[in-house]
């Protein structure tokens, strides 16, 4: 079926010629119409913003206006293909943003893997737009990449890490709802510690206020007992309740309440389900092959199953997310995204579930009317936060 979305997809993007554009607002007809909206009247709106540049967000398309970008280097599956493959991908991002959100977004494939270049390219594009979204940029250089982006005025998410977060968050409330178990009570493994299980362990540890232990594992096993970690690494065993001991998978499994796999496939076994504590919750979502087949996870004991796909129940989809998201912060005149804007996030779409169940603690991803719910809670986090520009009258 795959190869026939794949084949499909080619055929559309070639008749298409790609599948987002750029449209005007106003239609030029007289001498009138070009005066006014090119030049000489376009003067007046330069000087103006010159004068004062926060009319740059009421002036021109900015206000509403992201940046999707990516050096292509972590793409999707696929790894890294560079900045040409990319760009069906960003504009996917982009058309799936106005589609949800009806945000103007802007594919731009940089060619460079340059930490430090990326970083000065990415700051002097900045003033062209209202919010950036980091894209398929791979670990460790994404953590940098958008901590050393928060100066820029503008909000900057890398929505590998949190978008991926704030769903999973979302669907662990609910999951914990069916079950009856309390987060700050509970065992978490995180199995994958690149850009969306490091970001994830953090939230959930965040939304728990630090009281749920994890037990967090990469390719060598547990993580926080090792003395050969990098500076994020450091850094997430430290910011989490995170337990030191040594081990494996089939070790850091035993007793544990949720198993979340941002991974590889087929790697976790019914025995090793039939391990952990009592209705045990799994969030599968290697893709395209989560870690367990669904159907094997619930055989062996699973009394939750989520994955990334969309041909089981509970799809972990990060568009539940990212266009609310910056939607929220785009409304509220945002200078950056917080911790409290994505669990405030995390906490809407969990509400979004009037009566969680063992198949559906998500809302489906075709769902537009989660955006406008989860955009109000994510821009009053904002207003909470002190994160808002101030009001820029003419």
């Amino acid at each position: 079926m795959s190869e026939d979305f794949g084949k499909l997809s080619i055929e559309f993007h070639k008749n298409l010629k790609g599948k987002i554009g750029v449209f005007s607002k106003v239609n030029i007809k007289t001498a009138k119409d070009l005066s006014v909206f090119y030049t000489p009247g376009i003067a007046a709106v330069s000087q103006a913003i010159h004068k004062k540049n926060c009319l740059s967000f009421e002036y021109t398309i900015r206000k509403n206006s992201v940046a999707v970008i990516s050096d292509g280097s972590a793409v999707l599956g696929l790894g890294n293909i560079g900045p040409l493959a990319a760009h069906p991908v960003m504009a996917g991002k982009a058309l799936l943003f106005k589609q949800f959100a009806d945000i103007d977004a802007f594919p731009i494939c940089l060619d460079s893997q340059n930490t430090d270049e990326l970083i000065l390219i990415i700051k002097a594009l900045a003033p062209s737009f209202g919010a950036i979204n980091l894209e398929d940029i791979s670990a460790p250089r994404c953590f940098e990449i958008e901590e050393k982006l928060q100066d820029v005025g503008i909000p900057v998410m890398h929505d590998d890490q949190h978008g991926t977060a704030v769903v999973v968050l979302a669907g662990l409330i609910n999951a914990l709802k069916v079950v009856g178990k309390k987060i700050e009570n509970t065992t978490i493994v995180v199995n994958g510690l690149g850009a969306a299980g490091t970001a994830t362990a953090r939230m959930i540890s965040d939304y728990a206020n630090g009281k749920c232990q994890m037990r967090l594992i990469d390719i060598d096993g547990l993580v926080c007992s090792r003395t050969n970690l990098n500076k994020y690494q450091k850094q997430i065993c430290q910011d989490v309740n995170a337990v030191k001991t040594t081990g494996n998978l089939q070790k850091a499994i035993i007793g544990a309440d949720v198993f979340i796999g941002l991974s590889a496939p087929n790697i976790l076994s019914s025995q090793m389900i039939k391990k952990m504590a009592k209705n045990p919750i799994v969030f599968a979502m290697a893709n395209p092959t989560p870690e367990i087949d669904p159907l094997v996870a619930k055989k062996a004991g699973a009394a939750i199953v989520a994955t990334g796909r969309s041909d089981f129940p509970n799809q972990v989809n990060n568009v539940l997310a990212f266009p609310a998201i910056f939607r929220g912060a785009l409304d509220a005149a945002a200078t950056k995204i917080t911790k409290n804007m994505k669990i405030a996030a995390a906490n809407e779409l969990s509400l979004t579930i009037k009566n969680p169940s063992a198949e559906n603690i998500l809302p489906s991803p075709l769902d537009k009317s989660v955006v406008k719910k989860i955009s109000k809670a994510v821009a009053k986090a904002a207003i909470k936060d002190g994160v808002t520009r101030p009001s820029c009258s003419s």
